[in-house]
């Protein structure tokens, strides 16, 4: 990999220059995009920025998790992502106005767990599978992940359709804090079996790494994660915000087509865990399926863990009501994705089969979304 001479030699910073220059031009975007019309290419330039943005926080993102070792490294990552969903989210939410109860939270926390279940653990499989024949993992961290995701997404996304004390698929106020408080609890608690009590339980398999140049690469140096970090936060704070600028004309294309508003919540999750997906995409490319089940379980974690909670704050102090309760056909695809992924994930070993059933349901989703 090529890198400027200057900072590599002088300031030992050995990045891509695409991934210095985009972070700064996206930002740069944000400042004069009051001076332009708004129209069809002005839009396709955002989403193009939009991309390269994307693209950037990946790098950075992955620089700095070599840096930090595993798991570490996939918790900032996940950590990334869910801040820039709660910040959308709650932005949009602010937006809308307090007319009917806002289902945005719920569709795009729904969108996130859907996508990541199915679509990036499935394609993880599924290429891993098609490369490798079969994958091993740690078979502790990733049932740890699995049943504490299943109690989060269930208690928070399928029991408001239960209560009786208010009409329809809300929380109460009072429930609805108390469902943040246990969203973090759990989250916590995962968070405190990854990092302490249980390290070695999401660490990678030693001898089923593929042991290719990038695994043997040395870890950058301090001016290199450093810089990381500082464009990392540039380039998710770009994402955040060109994507809220984005926003209504999705809504606009989502309406033209005739699709119901929940599609919105599906696009955002995407454009947000783009550069998740790829991340678990390459580490599952390099035989590393642990770093991408890290990544994707502890993401869909992060989601709600901190999604829920946040909007149950902003909700409680704003006086909106927020809808979290799924509909049934909705409660079924996630059952049928949960029940699929801990069958899949329960051996310790993963075959390109796997893979296909949820990119199956995970087409299913994204069909039946668009064609109810």
């Amino acid at each position: 990999m090529e890198y400027n001479k200057f900072l590599s030699e002088k300031l030992n910073i050995k990045l891509p220059l695409w991934t210095l220059f985009f972070p700064v031009i996206a930002v740069f975007t944000l400042f004069i995009k009051g001076t332009f019309t708004e129209n069809t290419f002005y839009l396709i330039f955002l989403g193009v920025i939009l991309i390269t943005a994307v693209l950037s926080a990946v790098h950075h993102a992955e620089v700095i998790a070599h840096k930090v070792g595993e798991p570490f490294g996939t918790i900032i990552l996940a950590v990334a992502i869910a801040v820039i969903e709660v910040s959308l989210i709650v932005s949009l939410m602010m937006s809308e106005g307090n007319e009917q109860p806002s289902a945005l939270a719920r569709d795009t926390v729904f969108a996130a767990i859907m996508i990541i279940l199915t679509g990036i653990i499935g394609l993880c499989l599924w290429s891993g599978g098609y490369k490798y024949k079969q994958q091993d993992y740690r078979q502790q961290g990733v049932s740890a992940a699995l049943i504490t995701l299943i109690a989060i997404s269930m208690l928070t996304l399928v029991l408001p359709n239960y209560t009786t004390t208010e009409a329809g698929s809300v929380y109460s106020d009072k429930q609805l804090i108390f469902v943040a408080i246990i969203s973090l609890v759990l989250y916590g608690g995962f968070i405190s079996m990854q990092t302490i009590r249980h390290r070695d339980f999401f660490l990678p398999k030693k001898e089923d790494i593929n042991h290719d140049e990038s695994e043997h690469a040395d870890p950058p140096s301090l001016p290199t994660t450093i810089t990381s970090l500082i464009l990392l936060i540039l380039a998710l704070v770009a994402v955040v915000l060109l994507s809220k600028k984005l926003s209504p004309a999705i809504e606009s294309m989502v309406i033209e087509m005739g699709a119901p508003m929940s599609l919105v919540g599906i696009i955002i999750a995407a454009v947000i865990l783009l550069p998740e997906g790829m991340a678990a995409w390459r580490a599952a490319q390099n035989n590393r399926l642990q770093t991408s089940l890290n990544l994707a379980l502890g993401s869909a974690l992060a989601s709600i863990g901190l999604t829920i909670p946040a909007v149950a704050i902003v909700s409680y102090f704003t006086g909106m009501t927020v809808t979290l309760g799924i509909d049934a056909k909705s409660t079924l695809l996630l059952i049928l994705s949960l029940f699929t992924v801990y069958s899949s994930l329960h051996s310790g070993k993963t075959n390109i089969l796997q893979g296909i059933v949820l990119l199956v349901i995970f087409a299913t989703y994204l069909f039946t979304t668009i064609v109810p």
